[in-house]
């Protein structure tokens, strides 16, 4: 490819999607541009709206619309993929759009709805087995370091729009059924645990130590150092089996992927 047509190309995309100037690129600029940017975005909007259905339900199409077009604008598509165009959304509506929000809330079903997607994308990887931890002898459980499934999303959540987001989800926008009729969430700082399970996208709200067990897990601390972590809200005496039923669990819903030693 010629330096110049290579050039062409990046100054008629920059044309369409950043909206930088283009009159030596077109012969009739005003006329063409037009098309290509429409086009542009109303595809980027599809994507939005693939990617953020139950958020789409809760604010509704022209409300959507508006804050996906605002998106658009502000933060231009940069990945090769249009898989990817939404990953700052709710980043976007918590700062510059927070004051065009019918409610706070709504970025929590930001979150929840881009968790899910990302979770079903995500890579996949072998399972940790009960069989593998019942081989370890107990001097090796110290130090342990688990490593969650590449599907695995722990988010912190502000609001307690589970079963709201759950009656959106199940609710057809094209069915002669009426939409569900919501209470407005409650404030609520929890955590929420998003996973796969082969072709099936889950999702669960955390008690607090769960939720602080899988952070110390995920930062990459040991079996000894999660105890001490659980120490601190059951007791000594209680950490270790603590842990060990927390895990039996994750190992169940396929969480857990590899295990490794801190003295490997």
């Amino acid at each position: 490819m010629s330096a110049v047509l290579r050039s062409q190309q990046q100054g008629l995309q920059a044309a369409v999607c950043e909206g930088s100037a283009a009159e030596h690129l077109l012969q009739e600029p005003n006329v063409g541009l037009t098309v290509y940017r429409e086009a542009f975005r109303a595809r980027l909007l599809a994507a939005l709206r693939d990617n953020f259905t139950v958020l789409q339900r809760a604010l509704g199409d022209e409300s959507f619309d508006a804050l996906g077009l605002a998106y658009i604008q502000a933060r231009p598509s940069r990945q090769p993929s249009i898989r990817w165009f939404g990953e700052s959304l709710a980043d976007f509506m918590a700062d510059e759009f927070a004051a065009e929000l019918t409610h706070p809330c709504m970025v929590d079903f930001a979150r929840m709805d881009w968790a899910l997607r990302a979770a079903f994308d995500s890579a996949d990887a072998a399972l940790l087995s009960f069989a593998q931890l019942a081989a370890l002898a107990p001097e090796e459980w110290p130090a342990l370091v688990f490593e969650l499934h590449p599907s695995v999303r722990l988010l912190a959540m502000n609001w307690a729009i589970e079963p709201a987001w759950s009656a959106l989800r199940a609710h057809d926008p094209d069915s002669a059924e009426p939409a569900p009729e919501l209470r407005e969430p409650a404030a609520l700082d929890h955590h929420l645990l998003v996973w796969r399970e082969g072709l099936e996208t889950y999702w669960r709200s955390l008690e607090p130590l769960e939720a602080q067990l899988l952070q110390a897990l995920a930062a990459g601390q040991d079996f000894e150092a999660i105890c001490q972590q659980a120490a601190l809200t059951v007791g000594t005496d209680l950490a270790a089996a603590a842990v060990v039923q927390a895990l039996q669990g994750w190992l169940a819903r396929g969480l857990l992927s590899r295990l490794q030693s801190r003295a490997s």
